[in-house]
């Protein structure tokens, strides 16, 4: 199983491009009251006065460290789980008795982590590695790969699809899907990152999920950045339409806790989105999180 990208690792952000006019259909997320919203979150969330108990996968990525890390502070909320693929990730994030370590291929060893949750939250990637040797100050582009067990296929297909049946088995309530934007373009350049096609097995999971009759949210982030969050406007859309327009990327923070707010509302349940931001001064912090996912209204 893989995480998300190590920060050694660099590759050129396939979302910037020449701005262009945002199509009419994008969605701004126009904000409403924070009080308000928090307080639906927070009695949605007891269901009845009891925490609901949230399995993060991916959890030593950069944006599942970040989730991992809000569902802790949420105590009230949230019990909050992880799974982690080594004893080395684990450690980076506590090493609590509530971090599991498993392999995503190999749906035995995940089983323990899985067991009595009510969500998942799903944040597993395989993670293109550079080749060595390439040296920059002779241009060129620098080649990638991907490590044996950790192609796309067997991360971003059948180690997800191993997930989602995992959870279906036991009744899950909420199935959690972070993808990527770019899935509607086979010629999009992460798809040549190793020969991988990475977003070509992340939406073949994200259909297994929409198929699959649990209650979902699929999250399409746009370029991810290690900024703070809960400074900007989010912006959903669909169907890459956001790749056309200035505003293509998003905080991992902010990643993170669309994450959590979609267990929060029944808004937000079986929907798929593309989600980016505005840039930081520009518009109004989204806060009201019911009204952000209420604006969606695709399936997938």
């Amino acid at each position: 199983m893989a995480t998300a990208a190590p920060a050694c690792v660099r590759v050129a952000s396939p979302f910037m491009g020449a701005p262009l006019r945002p199509p009419c259909n994008v969605i701004s997320a126009i904000l409403g009251p924070r009080r308000a919203g928090l307080a639906v979150s927070a009695a949605a969330a007891a269901g009845g006065g009891s925490p609901s108990t949230v399995l993060v996968t991916g959890a030593g990525g950069r944006t599942g460290q970040i989730v991992y890390k809000k569902l802790k502070e949420r105590a009230g909320q949230f019990v909050g789980r992880g799974l982690v693929r080594t004893e080395e990730s684990k450690g980076k994030i506590g090493g609590g008795d509530d971090v599991f370590i498993g392999d995503i291929s190999d749906p035995e060893s995940i089983a323990s982590a899985i067991e009595g949750i009510d969500a998942l939250i799903i944040l597993t990637s395989a993670v293109p590695k550079m080749k060595p040797g390439f040296d920059p100050s002779k241009g060129g582009r620098p080649e990638f790969y991907f490590e044996e067990g950790s192609y796309p296929e067997q991360v971003d297909w059948i180690g997800q699809k191993n997930q989602i049946d995992a959870a279906k088995s036991i009744g899950v309530k909420h199935i959690v899907l972070v993808g990527s934007m770019g899935g509607t373009d086979i010629n999009h350049p992460l798809n040549k990152l190793g020969n991988g096609n990475i977003l070509v097995w992340k939406r073949k999971a994200e259909q297994y999920l929409a198929d699959s009759g649990l209650p979902y949210t699929i999250i399409r982030a746009g370029g991810l950045q290690d900024k703070d969050g809960g400074l900007r406007e989010l912006i959903v859309g669909k169907d890459d339409e956001i790749l056309k327009t200035e505003t293509k990327t998003i905080t991992r923070a902010d990643v993170a806790e669309v994450c959590i707010q979609a267990l929060l509302f029944e808004e937000a349940k079986f929907k798929a989105f593309d989600l980016a931001s505005k840039p930081e001064g520009e518009g109004t912090p989204t806060t009201d999180f019911r009204a952000l996912f209420a604006q969606v209204n695709s399936r997938f």
